[in-house]
This record gives structure tokens, C-alpha cells and sequence, in this order.
């Protein structure tokens, strides 16, 4: 890393899908390309502060409990028991409510900047708690599908208390494209509020079993039989419009699987090969475009670096 002031670090996180069709709030992986970039500067004075947000046109809380960034960096400092504190500056590059992740990003690249301020920096396992602590703010609970890949990079399998990163072949790509339009965390996990059929969970958790099987093998038949969301897509597409027909155009060119990322609306897929998911990006956004909506892509490595200091 090289900075001109020993008491300031930046970081970058990447965006990421969440959920991975197949593993709600437990699976996710990192997208190259598109992320939130964090300041963070080391103070005497013993708190946290928000000292700006630029790159949206929303309002984002400053109050540092309030904040994502904020709260994570809060808890690294109480569990530390730090005699310093951080003063920090976001710069958004992912849009909100966007299902990529923006809220976790902005966290982990505060806490990646804050830790090589550290006279002992953590490793970014350790950090894993404290992210999820932020992600807590925005979204109302302490799942880490987002963080996981952020933290780590590629696939990662992110329970309450472990980071298990899942081997994929180089050659498998992602595409994401994200429809002008914002569905709000909150709105759509109420969406999963009602009644399950017990039929549902254990077609869901055999798909899972068939994609991990499938990463962990190479083998993307298993994956391709397994990249399906039975249970979660079938009660959020309703607040996508034009997702059947993006999700439809995916498959038609060959993905392995698509679905939601995160809580919608932007859409995923997994392809084979690079070329492959370019190829199919032009039809994906076309389904968005027939249904109103203007759209950006992007194609990803499934192995995509998380959050880097710069």
C-alpha cells in the first residue's frame, strides 16, 4: 500500500450478489468492475465520525451509529477497546437499493481502510463480525451473503460465524445487470412474510447441495440442475418489472442459471465462459428495456477480488 500520510488509508470493496439464487442470506459472490471506495483517517479524539457521503442523490445518514461504515467501525473500536478513533468519507459507486450489495460495501471497505490503520491489523476473518454489525443498520438483521465475498473475493459460503470460501473454475463468469429502478431491502424481505411448504425448503436446500457439489467438482451439469430459486424468486419477481423476460433471455443464451440478486431488482447469471455471458448481455438488457427500464452490465469472473487498500 502506499499513502502519503501514515494516518489515512482508502479501500475499495466490490459490488456482490447476494442470496446466489440457491442460499438466502448465506451464499454470494464478488462482482469485478463496479464498488464503493472509503476514506477512512485515524483521530485522537475516541469516536466516529461521517465526515461526508458523496455519489448519490439520497440522502445517507451521518450520524455514524445510523451509518453503515459507521456502525461497523463503532464495534471494531468498543471490541478493541481503541484509544483513537476514525473519521470517515464514502464515495458510492454502487446505487442503492440496487441488490449489489451497496450497504455491505461501503462497510467492509470502512472496515478494510480502518484495519491497516491498526497497530495489529485483524485478518479479514476477524473483521467478519464487525461488518456484520454494520450490515445490520441497513438491512434489519445479521446475514453476510454480501460480505462474505466482499471480504474474501469469489464464492463464499457465510454463516453466522464462518467464512467458507467455495472453489469455482476460472473460466465460469457472472453477468449483472441492474434495471434503473430501486427496490428497497426492507420492502422486499417483507415480501417472504407467509407460509412455506416444507416441499419448498428441501427442493431449495437439494439445489443448493447440487451447486456447492457442482463448484466443489467442477462439474457444471450438477450446477446447472441445482441454480434454481424455488423459494425466495417466485414471492420477489412480482416487484421486478421485467424480470421473467430478463431472466428468460439468460437462460435462452446458454447461462447456467440467473435470478435475482440480493433483494432485486438487478438480475444475475452464471456462464461457462466470458464469452458466453458478453455474448447474452445485450438480450438481458433488452427485457428491461421492452419493460421501460434502462440498464447497465456488467461480466464478472465467479473468482472476482474483494475489497482491496489502494
Amino acid at each position: 500500500m502506499s499513502r502519503g500520510d501514515d494516518n489515512v488509508a482508502r479501500a475499495f470493496s466490490p459490488a456482490s450478489v447476494g442470496n446466489a439464487a440457491v442460499g438466502f442470506d448465506i451464499l454470494g459472490h464478488a462482482i469485478a468492475g463496479v464498488g464503493d471506495t472509503v476514506t477512512v483517517r485515524r483521530i485522537a479524539a475516541p469516536e466516529v465520525r461521517i465526515a461526508a457521503i458523496r455519489g448519490t442523490p439520497f440522502a445517507l445518514p451521518l450520524h455514524a451509529p445510523d451509518n453503515t461504515a459507521g456502525a461497523a467501525l463503532i464495534a471494531l473500536r468498543e471490541a478493541l477497546a481503541l484509544p483513537f478513533g476514525f473519521e470517515v468519507e464514502i464515495d458510492k459507486g454502487i446505487a442503492l437499493g440496487s441488490g449489489m450489495g451497496g450497504s455491505a460495501a461501503s462497510c467492509v471497505a470502512a472496515l478494510v481502510a480502518a484495519n491497516a490503520l491498526l497497530d495489529a491489523p485483524l485478518s479479514r476473518e476477524a473483521l467478519y463480525p464487525f461488518a456484520l454489525d454494520g450490515e445490520a443498520v441497513a438491512s434489519g438483521g445479521r446475514h453476510g451473503d454480501n460480505l462474505g465475498p466482499m471480504l474474501l473475493g469469489g464464492l463464499v459460503l457465510s454463516t453466522a460465524e464462518r467464512l467458507v470460501p467455495i472453489p469455482v473454475r476460472d473460466a465460469w463468469h457472472s453477468l449483472l445487470v441492474h434495471p434503473e429502478a430501486v427496490l428497497e431491502t426492507r420492502r422486499a424481505r417483507a415480501a417472504l412474510q407467509g407460509s412455506y411448504a416444507l416441499g419448498e425448503f428441501v427442493e431449495q436446500s437439494a439445489n443448493l447441495a447440487l451447486v456447492l457439489s457442482g463448484c466443489f467438482t467442477a462439474d457444471a451439469s450438477l450446477v446447472r440442475a441445482g441454480l434454481r430459486d424455488v423459494l425466495v424468486e417466485p414471492r420477489r419477481a412480482g416487484l421486478i418489472g421485467g424480470f421473467h423476460a430478463a431472466r428468460d433471455a439468460a437462460l435462452v443464451a446458454g447461462a447456467m442459471g440467473a435470478s435475482i440478486s440480493g433483494a432485486g431488482p438487478s438480475v444475475f447469471a452464471w456462464f461457462e465462459r466470458r464469452d458466453a455471458a458478453l455474448a447474452a448481455q445485450a438480450a438481458v438488457q433488452q427485457a428491461f428495456a421492452d419493460a421501460g427500464f434502462d440498464s447497465q452490465g456488467w461480466v464478472s469472473p465467479l473468482n472476482a477480488p474483494g475489497a482491496q487498500l489502494l
